[in-house]
């Protein structure tokens, strides 16, 4: 798997984990991938997917139970459009709005690509 440099790499995980929850690829309450199968699936020390399990729990996106590994919370999927949305209006727009106003854009521009990068990345 590659990463970006700028972000640390159990925040890009983070991420991952988010989107198969948002996606309803991982569904509440269903067990998700061991700290060591993780790991062995995105190349990973196991560390890192440790760090982001910690991470995910302290947010209760997913639960811990003994004997059992990680799951995703029953509330999973709104705990998750939550810290997207706080993080993405924390971190993300202020950036897409000068890229927007240096290279002379307004959000009319972008609807058509947005709707075409849609209809190709999440349509069924």
């Amino acid at each position: 798997m590659r990463f970006r440099e700028q972000i640390p790499i159990y925040l890009q995980i983070v991420d991952i984990v988010c989107e198969k929850i948002i996606l309803y690829q991982w569904l509440p309450q269903q067990r998700i991938p061991s700290i060591r199968d993780f790991a062995i699936e995105l190349m990973v020390n196991p560390n890192t997917i440790k760090r982001t399990y910690e991470f995910l729990e302290q947010k209760e996106i997913i639960f811990i139970q003994r004997g059992i590994g990680f799951s995703v919370s029953e509330d999973g999927y709104e705990k998750v459009l939550i810290y997207k949305k706080e993080s993405f209006l924390k971190n993300d727009l202020a950036y897409f709005f000068s890229h927007l106003y240096l290279l002379n854009l307004n959000l009319q521009d972008l609807e058509d690509d947005f709707n075409k990068f849609i209809k190709e990345n999440f349509s069924k």
